[in-house]
Formats: C-alpha cells, sequence, structure tokens
C-alpha cells in the first residue's frame, strides 16, 4: 500500500457544474491514468474507492461525475437523466471529453497512456469515446453492452473488455450478441465475460443502492469483475517507473 491523495475536481460538462473524485498514487512522476465512469446513479463512494485502489497500484484516476455532484437514488429520476442521455452518442461523447480533458491536464498524467473503465452508463461513455476514435490504451465496461451509430466501431483503437450478467435484463442476449456482432464487425480487439447468475450491478454493494427488480449484489462475481478489470489493466496500461 502506498500513500495516494485524492480531492475533487469541478469541471463544466452537460450544462451542469460537475464534481469529479481525483487520486493520486505516491511520487512525482508521470504515470499511467484511468478514466472511471460510474453507474447511472451517478459517482458514489462505490467510485472514489476504486479511484483509489487504482491510484494505490500506481494509476493516475479520475472518477467522473454525471449529474451535476449529485447522486439519484431514486429509479425514476436516474432513468429521467439516463434513458435521454444513453440515446444521445453526442452527449455522451461531450460529457466523456470533459472529463477526460480534466485528466490529461493533470501534470501527473502520461497523456499518451489512458485506459477507460465504466459502470452502466458510464461504460456507454467511455465506449463512445472509443468509437469517436479517442485514443486509449483499453475500454474496460461492466453492465454496458451498448451499440453504437454503424460503423463507428471501426475507430475503437484498443482492446475492449465488456462483463456483464447472465440474468442482467438491462443488457438480455439480444442485445449482448449486437454488441458482439458490432466489435466482431468492426475487427476490434474484444472479449465478453458472462457472469452466471448476476443481475445488473451485480458488482455494486448494496448500500446507498436502489433495489429495483432485475438489480442485484453479487458479491463473488463483483470480486471477479474487479480482478478481471485489473487483468486488462496490467496487459494494456502496466505501470512501470
Amino acid at each position: 500500500m502506498t500513500t495516494i491523495t485524492t480531492r475533487p475536481v469541478e469541471y463544466p460538462a452537460d450544462g451542469l457544474t460537475m464534481v469529479g473524485h481525483l487520486a493520486l498514487p505516491a511520487g512525482t512522476g508521470s504515470r499511467p491514468a484511468v478514466l472511471l465512469g460510474p453507474e447511472g446513479t451517478g459517482l458514489s463512494d462505490v467510485e472514489r474507492r476504486r479511484a483509489d485502489a487504482l491510484a494505490e497500484l500506481g494509476y493516475v484516476v479520475l472518477a467522473f461525475d454525471l449529474h451535476g455532484g449529485h447522486y439519484l437514488s431514486n429509479p425514476e429520476e436516474m432513468l429521467a437523466r439516463c434513458l435521454p442521455l444513453l440515446d444521445d452518442p453526442d452527449r455522451m461523447r461531450g460529457i466523456g471529453h470533459a472529463a477526460l480533458d480534466v485528466l490529461r491536464a493533470e501534470p501527473r498524467t502520461d497523456p499518451d497512456r489512458i485506459a477507460g473503465i465504466g459502470y452502466g452508463t458510464g461504460g456507454a461513455i467511455v465506449l463512445e469515446l472509443g468509437r469517436e476514435g479517442v485514443e486509449l490504451r483499453a475500454i474496460g465496461t461492466v453492465n454496458a453492452t451498448t451499440t453504437g451509430r454503424p460503423g463507428e466501431a471501426a475507430r475503437i483503437r484498443c482492446p475492449v473488455w465488456a462483463g456483464v450478467g447472465s440474468e442482467d435484463p438491462i443488457m438480455p442476449p439480444a442485445q449482448r450478441e449486437a454488441f458482439t456482432a458490432e466489435m466482431q464487425g468492426a475487427g476490434v480487439d474484444w472479449r465478453l465475460v458472462v457472469y452466471g447468475g448476476a443481475l445488473h450491478a451485480f458488482h455494486h454493494p448494496t448500500v446507498d443502492h436502489p433495489v429495483v427488480p432485475g438489480v442485484g449484489y453479487h458479491p463473488r462475481h463483483a470480486q471477479r469483475a474487479w480482478h478481471d478489470v485489473l487483468g486488462l489493466l496490467a496487459e494494456c496500461l502496466p505501470v512501470t517507473e
């Protein structure tokens, strides 16, 4: 365990003042960086802890905001905000670019070594950055087997890893098949892991998490998905002195 530093970072995006969580590893030199996107409910301590854990491994991490500093625990409020967003790739890309600019502006960040990791809506945003051709070393998503506009996946320049629960009603088999067909047709280096018996948001601890149909925490698969994310980063964005 190394000593890390953290601080909130405000920045404009999507007509809001976003409040991200920046986590810096020990030391003074430049380090590889990770853009970390939250579930549709928004940035919470779950993502902040993940950012801190990655910083302890030597990464500069920005866990970005979706809702202007708010956590939308009410499902109706969350869907009213996220469904139009997920239908608008340009809005998603705008949110992603605003956060990426903050991460790139951090002096500790090596701008040539950045990966994107995202959960749910945050994962869809990271995928849209890839579809726009943003230079990333890896893209990892959980609960975000979203498809994009025809042909744009060919712009993805890095490996893509996706994890999804087998019983996720929001990302059912037909959606997963459409996603993998898109990746395969575009010639992307892709992987999909289906976690048996897991629901949507299976990675997200139950604390401060709304209990809605089709959503549920699966601690064993949550740990496995985290290890898979770490494996992706170790392969594509290793921390070196």
